[in-house]
């Protein structure tokens, strides 16, 4: 199934440019599947998939800035990404450290701050302090934020965040009833971020993969069946432009949020 689009009858072309306009959102979080087998289909090995992906992911750092999103969250690599062969995980650390040096002048030359999400701890030493110096080079930058999950898992930010506030708690530095849905927030991967809007998946499964829980508790999700490689700037417009029509109802009624859109 490729990515659902808007009824021409529904919607003139005009009319959805500007519904478009009206609902881009804020942070869009994009699942990059599909590397390994773009790159079995055409007969090459799957790390050529992976290089083919940092083109898709430029396309769409370059997209998502032309578009006004403000946070962009990338799913590099997860936990579970350690089970794979030794030999692809040991080429993608690598890619991810040259990836990292090469591009990290444009980044900065565009004005985008480099947040990298995930425990880090479990990279060579190199590639931290490379980890290290991006983030610290684009620090002061104000456009688009680029959140790049690497050793990344939804329970594992979440765990983490309940063991901080869990050692605050022990510690006396805040009592047990202090220990709120908002206060573990405060202490997740991307706490001073907006809640992500809209969730895109490549290569065409159907599964958030332990992705940011819960951060994405509300979110739009759009699956599509293209591989990462050939994810481009329409494919990411064509998903924003799905997420421009659905009436997010945040537990409400469907009346209800007419009503409240009619008095504003």
């Amino acid at each position: 199934m490729s990515i659902e689009s808007p009824s021409s009858t529904e919607l003139s072309n005009e009319a959805l440019t500007e519904l478009v306009k009206q609902s881009i959102p804020k942070h869009v979080a994009i699942i990059m599947d599909g590397n390994g087998r773009w790159a079995q289909a055409q007969g090459k090995p799957r790390v050529l998939g992976h290089k083919a992906g940092v083109k898709a992911v430029r396309r769409a750092v370059s997209t998502a800035r032309e578009m006004g999103v403000e946070s962009l969250t990338l799913f590099a690599f997860s936990s579970e990404n350690w089970r794979r062969p030794d030999k692809e995980v040991s080429l993608l650390m690598e890619l991810f450290f040259t990836v990292l040096q090469r591009e990290l002048k444009l980044l900065h030359k565009n004005g985008v701050r480099l947040n990298i999400i995930g425990d880090i701890s479990r990279f060579s030493d190199r590639l931290q302090k490379q980890i290290a110096t991006a983030m610290a080079k684009t620090a002061d930058n104000n456009g688009l934020i680029l959140n790049v999950a690497a050793n990344y898992g939804g329970r594992w930010d979440i765990m983490q965040a309940a063991q901080t506030l869990a050692r605050k708690v022990e510690s006396g530095e805040m009592s047990s009833s202090q220990f709120t849905e908002e206060a573990l927030s405060q202490h997740l991967s991307m706490q001073n971020q907006p809640e992500v809007d809209l969730m895109i998946r490549t290569g065409g499964d159907y599964r958030i993969s332990n992705f940011i829980l819960w951060q994405a508790a509300y979110a739009e999700l759009v699956f599509a069946d293209v591989l990462w490689p050939d994810f481009d700037e329409q494919s990411f417009k064509d998903a924003i432009a799905v997420f421009a029509t659905r009436q997010r109802r945040f537990g409400l009624t469907g009346s209800q949020i007419e009503t409240i859109q009619a008095e504003r």
